[in-house]
């Protein structure tokens, strides 16, 4: 006659609980591969880049806006000195509603088609800007004026943040972009839906180096 002994439920809790040990450690091991794999591929690196890529396009909106902000009060002190050029001056008014009609935001840095647009209606808006600067140059006594003078000081304060933030950002997307289309980081950039970011298009990197002069001084 044979007699089962209960010693044997023991040793089947001890494997039981081992497995569940190596199943955990394992785990734990293949977490840490998969960290180390993602950094070595360059996840990492385009999350850092996408962020930098929307930062420095947020700066972009808000120099922008600056300038928008200006306008208004430019308009009514232009007006004070040169009502008679109300040609200009509603020019430089529908330019900025055109500008203000755009739904600016950070989705834009994926959409090439809302950036172009979002670029023409600014270069339009800096075009109507040139040309109420050259009459100014006609009325002596409002290049004088207080306010005016003010207002050329915030003017060319705010294109220069312009060029500087624009610049930027361009960098920030070349720098993303060649992440995404390089070896073996085009890997993880197709894995993870990172795609190339549309950026500005610049027909003159030398003159988007140098920002637009606004010069209300005497110049005889």
């Amino acid at each position: 006659m044979f007699v089962v002994s209960d010693s044997d439920e023991p040793s089947e809790s001890v494997s039981s609980q081992g497995k569940g040990y190596f199943m955990r450690r394992s785990s734990w091991v293949l977490a840490v591969v998969a960290v180390m794999a993602l950094s070595g591929c360059g996840y990492n690196t385009l999350q850092t880049q996408d962020e930098q890529v929307k930062a420095g396009w947020a700066e972009v909106l808000n120099q922008y806006q600056r300038r928008a902000d200006l306008i208004p009060n430019l308009v009514n002190t232009v007006k004070g000195y040169a009502e008679h050029e109300e040609e200009v001056l509603t020019e430089v008014t529908e330019a900025r509603s055109r500008v203000g009609q755009i739904q600016a935001t950070p989705d834009m840095v994926d959409d090439p088609q809302a950036l172009a647009d979002f670029q023409a209606a600014q270069g339009e808006l800096t075009g109507a800007l040139s040309r109420l600067l050259l009459v100014v140059e006609q009325y002596p006594d409002l290049k004088a004026n207080e306010n005016f003078r003010d207002l050329q000081a915030q003017l060319e304060g705010t294109e220069n943040r312009i060029a500087v933030a624009r610049n930027r950002y361009i960098q920030s997307v070349q720098e993303y972009n060649m992440t995404v289309r390089r070896f073996p980081t085009n890997l993880t950039a197709k894995v993870f839906g990172h795609e190339v970011k549309p950026t500005f298009e610049v027909e003159d990197e030398a003159a988007l180096a140098a920002p637009p002069t606004v010069d209300f001084g005497d110049g005889n």
